[in-house]
């Protein structure tokens, strides 16, 4: 069995796009996902599954949620091995200067080709910045500026990476990692609770 975090993107965000973290747990229970793991509201899942290839999960997600929810969510799916490198590889976490507030990571769904990597341009998001993760299924994110008013948005990364992303503060990314490790030794009734409403 193969364990994968599934992240999805903008749901239960202005009272759009709501899914209640019961019945999605249930929806993917029923499709034949084990020791599924909800963490908060935003769209944070854990599943073990005998699948191991993230793009193929992503697939089965999306449709999915369309069949049960007649909308398109957003779905990035990493596997353990992907989410530990990303964690551990995180270049701003040596620079001192840089509080922990200002970073966020953007998770892709695929690897982005070459050509449109070259096409995030840097004096367009500054003073934030960014940097691909060494394995090319993330983008670290630095705010200088909040969030919310930046031009380093979901949908910039989007437009010129060509892959669908979804992003996550370090805070609930350390988080995810300590949920994967403290998978390997619950109980599948334990597994099965909401962590954290």
């Amino acid at each position: 069995m193969h364990t994968h975090l599934i992240l999805l993107r903008g749901i239960n965000v202005s009272g759009q796009k709501i899914i209640k973290m019961e019945d999605l747990r249930k929806l993917l229970t029923e499709a034949g996902f084990s020791n599924v793991q909800t963490y908060i509201q935003s769209g944070n899942v854990f599943v073990d599954t005998p699948e191991s290839d993230p793009e193929k999960i992503e697939k089965q997600v999306t449709t999915l949620l369309m069949e049960k929810y007649a909308f398109q969510v957003p779905v990035v799916a990493v596997s353990e091995n992907s989410l530990l490198r990303i964690f551990m590889h995180n270049p701003y976490l040596n620079e001192p200067d840089i509080p922990v507030k200002q970073l966020y990571v953007a998770f892709l769904a695929t690897e982005p080709t070459a050509e449109n990597s070259t096409r995030l341009e840097p004096e367009f998001v500054h003073p934030d910045t960014f940097q691909m993760a060494t394995n090319r299924r993330a983008l670290y994110l630095n705010y200088v500026n909040s969030a919310g008013n930046s031009k380093m948005t979901n949908n910039w990364i989007e437009g010129k990476l060509k892959v669908t992303a979804t992003s996550r503060n370090w805070n609930t990314v350390t988080k995810l990692m300590a949920l994967f490790e403290s998978r390997k030794n619950n109980t599948p009734k334990e597994i099965g609770t909401v962590v954290k409403k």
